[in-house]
């Protein structure tokens, strides 16, 4: 059951002080194709100092894929700043050829309704299909979010009638208690993609930040190479993006980034073997 080379991803996170070229060039050394890329860059933007053209030109160049942006948020709350907030992603998107846009609901604490999330959903699927961009949903598993559950998450996309599909995470996975549980119900096909982190942090997991989140390791306490082979045995076949968020990763060297992405990529095949 090992997982084709060309599943693995690497999501931009992971190299916070490298710019976008030196970027895809450190992905196609490791003998991938496939990145996504942020809008939380210590820069600001996407794309760098680059055009979004210029930045499409570069993964051809080098071969490369670009799954998604991270991300639209808070999704569901969409007011006029969020809505055209949406539309400069999306035209971004359709400019460096991103497959998809990541949509993250509301993280501090303020309840937002059933009801509010369906019609954020409703007023966002036109505008994603206008652009001709998929929309991926990540549920976020911290006990302040608005959106902990991808059951939930799939029901809400389903009820108000939009083509989105679920972004799991392993780390949100970890956090939300219900999540194993649900995950033997969910249809897997709705999933779109996967990210990748590990944890050895002691705190409890209620407690955990992204700033415990580095890269897998033997150690990891959030299991995500089981959960690989949990997703692959329900029949997932998208890809895994590897999206530690720890800032000690402003330190990592390319060689250092290159050691990690190799470490976990032999963690997951040693464990779907």
């Amino acid at each position: 059951m090992n997982i084709d080379i060309q599943r693995f991803c690497v999501n931009r996170k992971i190299a916070p002080g490298m710019g976008i070229t030196p970027f895809f060039q450190l992905v196609s050394q490791l003998g991938l194709n496939k990145v996504e890329l942020r809008n939380d860059m210590s820069g600001g933007s996407v794309t760098d100092d680059l055009s979004p053209q210029a930045v499409r030109e570069l993964a051809q160049r080098y071969g490369i894929e670009i799954l998604s942006i991270n991300a639209l948020y808070p999704f569901n709350c969409p007011d006029e700043a969020l809505m055209a907030r949406a539309k400069a992603l999306l035209e971004t998107a359709k400019e460096t050829g991103a497959r998809a846009l990541v949509l993250c609901p509301l993280n501090d604490g303020t309840p937002v309704a059933a009801r509010q999330t369906i019609d954020a959903l409703r007023q966002l699927a036109p505008l994603f299909a206008e652009y001709d961009v998929e929309g991926l949903v990540e549920p976020l598993g911290f006990p302040f979010s608005s959106l902990r559950s991808a059951r939930e998450a799939a029901a809400l996309i389903h009820e108000a009638g939009a083509p989105f599909r679920l972004l799991v995470d392993t780390f949100h996975h970890a956090l939300w208690p219900d999540a194993e549980r649900e995950l033997a119900t969910l249809d897997i096909n709705r999933v779109g993609l996967v990210h990748l982190s590990g944890v050895e942090d002691p705190r409890p997991m209620e407690q955990l930040t992204d700033e415990q989140r580095i890269m897998l390791s033997d150690a990891d306490r959030l299991n995500s190479a089981a959960q690989v082979r949990r997703l692959e045995e329900l029949g997932y076949r998208g890809a895994y993006s590897f999206e530690p968020f720890s800032s000690v990763m402003e330190s990592w060297s390319g060689q250092e980034i290159e050691r990690q992405i190799r470490q976990g990529m032999a963690l997951i095949q040693q464990a779907c073997g």
